[in-house]
């Protein structure tokens, strides 16, 4: 049979036999159709590299996180029947006081990797509270446990969460108290009933599991849903594309787009399923919404997503709805600039699965790594600093949280002219003294819009005041500090590189303009490396005070000052040469002028290194050395680049 044209809209294909097949989500499959011997080729190929990639753990591990599992179920029977004789229940109470604990996330999917962190969920009886039984009494017996570590409790977050190592696994430990006097063994929490009378945090808290249990009965095969939604998970931590902190897509939101291609495929193998998830999802028109089953109401009283009635729902730009009651949107963080490069990357993957299927690539092509930082040239530099290890960690997370509102204020304060493309990957320079990472976000004018010769955007602005809000930290400790600057593709810092430079570049030839309406190409890694070259006019960004001693700072809506004067004198020169000299002079006035150029530029870089030198020689004592560092050195850069440029 012949699959849904999505393009053409042509009718599914109906079912062998339509009466015998159960129906899975909320339309008609588009294909029953089932695998040629080409696509179970496919399918032994995609399995394998799967493996050879490292994406499924061994038997040894997956024992000692059934160990681990057991261990913490036990101490959570053992906390709540200590609670019990506490708070003065009768003995017959004590002894049937029980807390069961859940998993959910990738563990409870079966698609979780090698040293992942384990999803749970611990659900207790109505008298033991979050705020002092769990985050308090619990706590300080988990800190006592040698075999625990890193013991971090997260109790004013969205979902609270206690984070912590058992035995060298890491736990995410949630905690639900159910209106129930004693917890049974075999509690059934996908029955709404489990969510009477509790509070909008225990909600949270049981969306998790309740999510994961239905997903798994909405699929036809579990099997070929959990290699699937590994090919794609993978690919998307390849490609840059998850991390639903910073505005992309993460666990959840991946398992429902499978889940979906699922049911609209119920027969295809995983390597069907992954070229017909980026043939639907390329064509997909957002925000039309993603949902594995309706939307179920109910008496209970808690929202439920729904664009007509809420305003805020309308907003959503890539909705991909749970469901389990209260259905919400899981990908609420998706923004107009990740959304951007998520639509991007699925062009990528639909060219890369169409030509796999003609036989003109093979699956390690749609693996291929993101090429970051070649696509840009011009990068937002986001350094996060720390007194030491504990605290950046704490740290980290708090800012890593508010940067894709960062990328929201940065498009809205330039009227949606400068487009930013956040990279989810942290990197460390283990050079230096002091606990830091840093965080990198691609900057380039939005395609097609006409603006001046030589525009900048000012941001300080933004930058200022996101600075200021991140620094509101409930927790923050002396030593907490983030910077920010603008660096260019050629001043990138070398510990961002797998091997510690960049890779080695052709000289390029002088860049010719090309008009603001060209179209990058998406598909082979080649191609990508193509359009890398379009970044040319890319934008000079400001984005601290250094910059006025070098070049005047305007908004978008005001003309440039230096550029304009620069171009002028060169203008005036060349007429003066044409009018005195002949063309031999104008050609050595022009080599003149570059050596002198070049001159400069090592005079300068050498008083960067002597400054850093210097630096290096009083020690880089803890946070204020580093900021010593950075410091001293990005203004004589800046304005290196502004002379030879």
């Amino acid at each position: 049979m012949m699959d849904f044209d999505i393009e053409n809209g042509s009718s599914p294909t109906p079912p062998p036999q339509k009466a015998s097949v159960k129906k899975y989500g909320v339309v008609e499959p588009i294909s029953y159709a089932g695998p040629t011997e080409a696509d179970i080729h496919r399918n032994a190929m995609l399995e394998k590299l799967l493996r050879d990639s490292g994406v499924y753990e061994g038997e040894e591990e997956t024992a000692r996180r059934e160990e681990v599992l057991r261990r913490l179920d036990q101490i959570i029977k053992d906390w709540v029947k200590l609670l019990t004789r506490q708070k003065g229940y009768v003995e017959t109470m004590v002894e049937e006081a029980n807390g069961i604990v859940r998993t959910f996330g990738s563990y409870r999917l079966g698609v979780h990797g090698p040293n992942a962190d384990i999803d749970t969920l611990c659900i207790g009886p109505s008298y033991v509270t979050r705020e002092h039984d769990f985050f308090v009494i619990l706590h300080d017996i988990l800190f006592e446990m040698e075999e625990v570590s890193d013991l971090q409790p997260v109790d004013d977050a969205h979902v609270p969460v206690m984070k912590f190592k058992f035995q060298g696994v890491s736990i995410d430990l949630l905690y639900a108290s159910v209106s129930l006097r004693i917890v049974p063994e075999d509690l059934d929490i996908s029955h709404n009933s489990v969510l009477y009378n509790i509070d909008e945090k225990t909600v949270r808290s049981l969306n998790g599991c309740r999510v994961a249990d239905q997903i798994l009965k909405l699929v036809p095969n579990v099997e070929n849903f959990r290699t699937t939604l590994r090919c794609l998970k993978f690919w998307a931590k390849r490609r840059g594309v998850y991390s639903n902190v910073m505005g992309f897509l993460g666990g959840v939101n991946w398992a429902l787009l499978v889940a979906q291609v699922c049911q609209l495929y119920p027969n295809a193998l995983p390597s069907m399923l992954v070229s017909r998830f980026f043939r639907v999802y390329t064509h997909w028109r957002w925000p039309n919404p993603v949902m594995l089953c309706p939307i179920e109401e109910d008496d209970l009283g808690f929202n439920v997503w729904d664009p007509r009635k809420w305003a805020r729902d309308r907003t959503h730009l890539m909705p991909i709805i749970t469901p389990a009651y209260p259905c919400m949107n899981s990908s609420y963080n998706v923004s107009a600039s990740t959304l951007r490069v998520i639509v991007e990357q699925f062009h990528f993957g639909n060219k890369v699965c169409e030509d796999i299927e003609l036989n003109k690539a093979n699956w390690s092509a749609l693996f291929e790594p993101c090429l970051f930082f070649e696509s840009y040239k011009n990068y937002l530099q986001v350094d996060i600093v720390a007194a030491d290890a504990g605290n950046l960690l704490s740290w980290r997370g708090w800012v890593e949280s508010r940067l894709r509102l960062l990328t929201l204020k940065i498009e809205r304060d330039t009227g949606g002219m400068l487009q930013c493309h956040p990279f989810p990957n942290k990197y460390v320079d283990t050079s230096k003294p002091c606990s830091h990472c840093a965080y990198f976000m691609g900057l380039q004018r939005q395609p097609g819009v006409k603006v001046q010769e030589n525009q900048q955007f000012d941001i300080r602005g933004t930058v200022d005041g996101f600075k200021q809000e991140v620094n509101n930290y409930a927790h923050w400790r002396p030593g907490m500090d983030i910077f920010l600057s603008h660096v260019r593709r050629r001043e990138l810092p070398s510990y961002i590189f797998p091997q510690g430079y960049r890779r080695q570049r052709s000289l390029r030839r002088t860049p010719t303009k090309t008009s603001n309406g060209d179209a990058q190409e998406s598909g082979s890694p080649s191609s990508e490396r193509r359009s890398r070259r379009k970044h040319d006019d890319a934008p000079t960004v400001d984005t601290g005070p250094g910059r006025l001693k070098k070049q005047a700072s305007v908004s978008p809506q005001k003309p440039q000052i230096v550029g304009p004067v620069i171009q002028d004198l060169t203008s005036e020169a060349s007429s003066l040469s044409l009018s005195i000299y002949t063309h031999r002079c104008i050609h050595t006035f022009f080599y003149l002028k570059r050596i002198l150029s070049e001159l400069l530029s090592f005079y300068l870089l050498y008083c960067i290194v002597l400054s850093t030198v210097s630096n290096c020689a009083e020690g880089c004592n803890g946070v204020r050395g580093w900021n010593k560092y950075r410091i001293s050195s990005a203004p004589a850069i800046r304005l290196s680049l502004e002379l030879t440029t």
